[in-house]
């Protein structure tokens, strides 16, 4: 082994060098030792069964493929997303003692109220606003629309010398007239779940929002994004239940 000796050096300054490098050395030492050690670890670790989180698909309730909400006294409301779910939620799930509501405009959403007839006029109220609000008068950002309600023997897929289109129906008899229906929405988190119910509702949601139709406010799309970041939900679950059109949204 040679070892380099300083001669502009005195003898005690060339041992205190190389002190100071084998104290150098021996911390190198050390620390890839810690290394070579913690790494082994890493690889016991790897070597071990991983235990996988698995998570279960929740299996949708019937009325989810509808527009739905529950009213504040418990009843669900259920509305058809398009024309051919207008004619299967009332040929399929509504009942005698249901009500049928429709906003008076062409294009929108055929609402049941489940058991309608014992309603109070609070739950009528707010089945009113959500059959309004998911109709075209939103996507033409109307500020408000007539909606009616009928009993199911009332309804009919058959006109004297006329022809009833899929989504539709012929009205026997007296309406229940809603006049001038403010189109608006809640928002929010009940239940861990995001949430939209009629405006009137007595429900309390975690982290509201009011929506209302708008011309100038945002396209469902961007909306949805946009809530989905607020509510830290994937975007599809808000595109399910928005209504169709600009909404803009404000705090209660």
């Amino acid at each position: 082994m040679k070892i380099k000796i300083f001669y502009n050096k005195s003898v005690h300054e060339n041992a205190a060098y190389y002190y100071e490098l084998a104290k150098e050395c021996k911390e190198k030492i050390s620390g890839l030792e810690k290394a070579i050690k913690e790494t082994e670890k890493e690889i016991e670790e790897a070597k071990k069964p991983q235990k996988k989180e698995v998570k279960v698909k929740r299996e949708k309730e019937w009325y989810e493929k509808f527009h739905h909400a529950y009213t504040a006294d418990g009843k669900l409301l259920i509305g058809g997303r398009n024309a051919q779910q207008n004619d299967q939620a009332v040929a399929k799930y509504m009942e005698d003692t249901d009500l049928f509501f429709h906003a008076d405009i062409q294009g929108a959403s055929a609402v049941i109220l489940k058991d309608g007839l014992s309603a109070s006029e609070e739950e009528l109220q707010e089945t009113a606003q959500f059959a309004a609000c998911f109709s075209k008068a939103w996507t033409n950002a109307n500020a408000a629309v007539d909606v009616y309600a009928v009993k199911k023997d009332q309804l009919s897929k058959h006109a004297t010398g006329g022809f009833i289109p899929t989504g539709a129906f012929a009205i026997l008899g007296e309406r229940k007239w809603f006049r001038n229906t403010k189109l608006q929405l809640r928002i929010g988190i009940k239940d861990d779940k995001i949430t939209i119910i009629p405006a009137v509702s007595k429900i309390s949601l975690k982290d509201e929002l009011i929506l209302a139709a708008s011309k100038t406010g945002k396209e469902k799309g961007a909306l949805a994004k946009s809530l989905a970041k607020r509510f830290k939900v994937h975007v599809d679950e808000l595109l399910e239940i928005l209504p169709n059109g600009k909404s803009r949204t404000m705090l209660k």
